[in-house]
């Protein structure tokens, strides 16, 4: 098994093998593991009921937004796939294996991509979902990747031929990059990142224009914006609005609520740098509300909270409970000491760069763990619904050089490169693979749809 040194000092004296001989193992890998073993999606006898797992990860969570969580699952198999992750890690664990370890995203699906800015407010392409980052093998993020492709094409009622060739050119674009990165220094690929202008000079001018309106538009979505649209004037104090159930103040304990929030924002500072604390520290807290996001992430506890300025500029920050990932728990791995830190390195690892205010904290009162980052910063996600089966390959496209550059900065890009070498065998099994476990996933999604009807699971 192919595993970084986690040992607290580099091994200076320890040899490095060759990129020749990297290369040769990784090749000689697919004696035990061949490419084509990828291409086969047969459910293990005893595969976990899909439903009893998504009610299993139902642990823990606020009871209340669960049937908001079924209601946005059940509204077609994409959204189903998008919201469990964790039905999909146990799956992944009862398939082959190359043991090419890198960290996973985890949850590498179409939409956890998108745009941000960076520290010198440059618009970014990368991941931008890190909720269930962990160590595993390099294909588990592969693999969930084109089968959120093929769920996405059928929800845009592509027909099979073109679906595939959009899975087909993300897969390849993971090949063709990952090649590219084991032919640069290791610092070169830490270096090395995805801007939105590089994108856009891939894209038809048509296309390039609608996109560069998008992303204008993305430059605005800031903290100016947040408190336009999430707070007003009341009583002469700035507060968040109440939008249940999007967005609501706690009805009952609302003290109490304030000191746990409070706790762990304080408990965060601690994991800042001292620069980024000093930063922090203009800031005045002003009010906070629960704000639900995602699919998948319906339920657990997140915050945001409003911060007043010495200058008058706001900062809002989002406080978002954190779990242990369904990749350390379908791999049997010893869960983070704490999850929060887990997202947060993992995001500083997989990312080219990341939010100069990301950092972790714990509740003081049940210790619940929490990750922390800025609500709205120039994000920008794709709109896969409105696309064609070209645009959507495209994107498809540069997904796959994304996670091929994040594999890249926490693998060996010249092993794995090895392994999938320059044919197009790997794409086309996993294009298989994904096409039939998406067949899957509509059974999985049907499954839920039927328990919703006859009332054993709430939908909103």
């Amino acid at each position: 098994m192919t595993k970084r040194n986690t040992s607290v000092l580099p091994a200076f004296d320890a040899p490095i093998l060759s990129p020749k001989d990297r290369r040769l193992a990784g090749k000689k890998r697919r004696g035990t593991v061949p490419r084509s073993s990828h291409a086969a999606w047969d459910p293990p006898t005893d595969r976990p009921d899909p439903v009893e797992k998504l009610v299993d990860s139902n642990r823990g969570r606020v009871p209340e937004l669960l049937p908001l969580r079924f209601e946005r699952m059940s509204m077609s198999p994409f959204t189903f796939l998008r919201g469990s992750a964790q039905v999909m890690a146990f799956d992944l664990a009862s398939g082959p294996s190359t043991d090419l370890e890198v960290r996973l995203c985890g949850d590498a699906h179409l939409l956890n991509f998108g745009a941000f800015a960076s520290p010198e407010r440059r618009l970014m392409f990368d991941l931008n979902d890190f909720d269930e980052a962990s160590d595993g093998p390099f294909e588990w993020d592969v693999k969930r990747l084109a089968a959120s492709v093929v769920a996405a094409g059928r929800d845009n009622r592509f027909d099979s031929g073109e679906t595939r060739r959009a899975v087909i050119r993300a897969v390849h674009a993971y090949r063709d990059w990952m090649q590219r990165y084991a032919d640069m220094t290791h610092l070169d690929v830490w270096y090395a990142r995805i801007e939105m202008q590089d994108l856009l000079a891939t894209m038809k001018v048509s296309r390039r224009k609608e996109e560069e309106r998008l992303l204008e538009k993305a430059h605005s979505k800031d903290h100016i914006k947040a408190l336009n649209k999430l707070t007003s004037i009341v009583d002469g104090r700035r507060l968040i609005v109440d939008n249940p159930p999007i967005v609501t103040h706690s009805e009952h304990g609302q003290a109490e609520q304030t000191t746990r929030v409070v706790g762990v924002v304080s408990d965060y500072r601690a994991s800042l740098t001292v620069d980024r604390q000093e930063l922090f520290d203009r800031y005045r807290f002003v009010d906070f509300a629960r704000k639900v996001v995602g699919v998948g992430s319906v339920g657990t506890r997140c915050w945001i909270a409003l911060f007043q300025g010495p200058n008058g500029g706001p900062l809002f920050l989002q406080v978002k409970e954190a779990r242990q990932s369904v990749i350390s728990v379908a791999r049997g791995t010893t869960p983070a000491a704490h999850f929060g830190q887990r997202v947060v390195e993992g995001q500083r690892m997989l990312q080219a760069t990341s939010d100069v205010l990301l950092g972790w904290g714990t509740d003081p009162v049940d210790g619940a763990q929490y990750y922390v980052r800025q609500l709205w910063d120039a994000k920008w996600s794709a709109d896969v619904s409105t696309m064609g089966s070209s645009a959507l390959g495209q994107y498809a496209g540069h997904c796959g050089w994304a996670l091929a550059r994040a594999h890249a900065r926490t693998g060996d890009s010249v092993e794995i490169s090895g392994y999938i070498g320059t044919s197009d065998r790997f794409g086309e099994s996993i294009a298989d693979w994904a096409t039939a476990y998406a067949d899957q996933t509509e059974r999985d999604h049907a499954a839920l749809v039927a328990a919703i009807d006859r009332g054993v699971l709430t939908a909103s």
